[in-house]
């Protein structure tokens, strides 16, 4: 084979890798990103147990200390703070979230269902705006303006924090 066919066969295969590596990266570094939770400034809490944390997503819990009504604000499905969510917090699926908060609603368990947020800058948002709410997010956008909630005294980017 010439030479020159020989160079450009190499030009081609390192093309298809670094395409390849350049869609790997994000899905590796999004899988490896802490999910911080994040509350109301005024919410009275700066350390919930997993399993606190699960019954507020859950809906089992309804009121902070001080009879402050929680308002659960979750990402739209396929998110990674979502995902984190559903997998390390509830141990369920999309199916299965849909169907528990469908039933809890039809069946009058809570008077507010979960709030649906589009993006990260609108959680953020409606965190700081809406008194008892809370909220997972990306680690690296929380900003000295949000007040972060321990998860069994961890936060994130701590050794064993859970929500990753």
């Amino acid at each position: 084979m010439p030479r020159r066919l020989l160079h450009v066969d190499r030009l081609i295969v390192l093309g298809a890798l670094c395409s390849v590596l350049a869609w790997w990266a994000p899905l590796r570094a999004q899988a490896t990103t802490d999910v911080a939770v994040v509350v109301h400034p005024d919410v009275p809490v700066d350390n919930l147990t997993l399993g606190d944390l699960r019954r507020l997503v859950l809906g089992d819990r309804e009121f902070w200390p001080g009879s402050v009504r929680i308002t659960l604000l979750v990402r739209a499905p396929v998110a990674h703070e979502r995902n984190v969510m559903l997998m390390n917090v509830c141990q369920m699926t999309e199916a299965q979230f849909r169907q528990h908060w469908i039933g809890k609603v039809f069946r009058a368990d809570t008077a507010v269902a979960p709030k649906i947020v589009y993006s990260a800058e609108m959680a953020i948002e409606a965190v700081n705006r809406i008194a008892g709410a809370i909220t997972l997010i990306d680690a690296s956008q929380v900003s000295r303006n949000l007040k972060v909630v321990k998860i069994d005294g961890r936060l994130p980017g701590e050794r064993g924090y859970v929500l990753r």
